[in-house]
């Protein structure tokens, strides 16, 4: 495992960590904590030392045996969480102080332990980014000792340049792949400029980058790939980071074609970490098999640049056209 620090935290974070959105099973099945405690422990035992998850992920389910776990290991493993999304309707109006910060006594609770290694507003809506109140709790709480970090999952670049004019945000949390480069133009530099932290999210498109999907691939009515394609129930963008899934396809087949025997995945997360300016990466995993097989990366064949070039050039064709101005 290899480690980059996590901008002005000073956290020394494995370059491949741990997303927690479906460790607990696939998707639409019911949660299994046997399952997640066995990916959570392996993530560990393979060096992995920053695991995320959020308040909403299996209805705190997912913090419940996140903190279990890292509790019951020796290891230093740090624990980001999210809040915010539990808001219903999920509107600028709903952000209130009081609101958010029992939100964060509740994850404190759910994950046992004392102080929060970082906690992250979950992708609230655009409006909150101009709320200087919102972001002056977080320094209370930190200076109360209950957080040691705070930061930001944004959906937009735009969101997440004015989330790093406050000065106590450490960390961003966006959606960055083969896919989603728009984040490597100036929102990368202004964040390597504040020592801003880049925790890049949702790395495969939603599975789009395993390759191992085809036009008769299905999905389970409960999984976000069958009822979000157009955003019908969060943003659009986070499902196949928001590209037409036989757009999608016609991309990945040549990609598959370029990269010839090489297995896409590794491909997909070594494109990312090509970038110094990002911390780390946290791909999801529900079950072991999916968690290995990331962590095969690091003994994957190398990512040449021209290998980054052609990757890119795929992306102009098909994908910048269609999502490049929309996050």
């Amino acid at each position: 495992m290899n480690y980059r620090t996590l901008g002005k935290t000073g956290l020394k974070v494995s370059e491949i960590s741990l997303g927690t959105w479906q460790v607990g099973g696939k998707w639409g099945s019911d949660f299994n904590e046997k399952n997640a405690e066995e990916i959570i422990n392996t993530a560990i035992d393979h060096g992995i030392n920053f695991i995320d998850t959020a308040d909403v992920y299996s209805n705190g389910l997912s913090e419940k045996v996140v903190g279990k776990v890292v509790r019951s290991r020796a290891e230093d493993v740090y624990i980001a969480t999210k809040c915010g999304r539990q808001l219903q309707p999920h509107t600028n109006a709903a952000y209130q102080v009081a609101v958010l910060r029992k939100f964060v006594e509740n994850s404190l609770s759910n994950l046992g332990v004392d102080r929060i290694d970082l906690i992250q507003l979950h992708c609230p809506p655009t409006e909150v980014y101009y709320r200087p109140e919102i972001f002056e709790l977080f320094d209370q709480l930190t200076k109360e000792g209950k957080i040691r970090n705070y930061g930001v999952s944004v959906a937009k670049v735009e969101e997440a340049l004015k989330a790093i004019e406050y000065p106590g945000v450490s960390t961003i949390q966006i959606i960055f792949n083969m896919f989603r480069q728009r984040p490597s133009e100036l929102f990368f530099r202004e964040a390597k400029a504040k020592n801003v932290g880049i925790i890049a999210r949702v790395p495969l498109a939603s599975g789009l980058l395993t390759g191992k999907f085809g036009k008769a691939s299905t999905f389970s009515k409960d999984d976000h790939r069958f009822f979000n394609r157009e955003g019908e129930v969060f943003d659009k963008g986070e499902t196949f980071s928001g590209i037409d899934f036989d757009l999608g396809l016609k991309a990945v087949h040549e990609l598959k074609e370029i990269f010839k025997d090489q297995n896409l995945v590794h491909n997909a997360l070594q494109w990312i970490l090509a970038f110094k300016e990002v911390s780390c990466i946290i791909p999801g995993a529900s079950s072991v098999s999916q968690l290995l097989s990331n962590l095969d990366t690091f003994s994957a064949f190398t990512l040449l640049e021209s290998d980054v070039e052609k990757g890119n050039a795929i992306y102009k064709k098909y994908i910048k056209e269609e999502v490049h101005h929309l996050w």
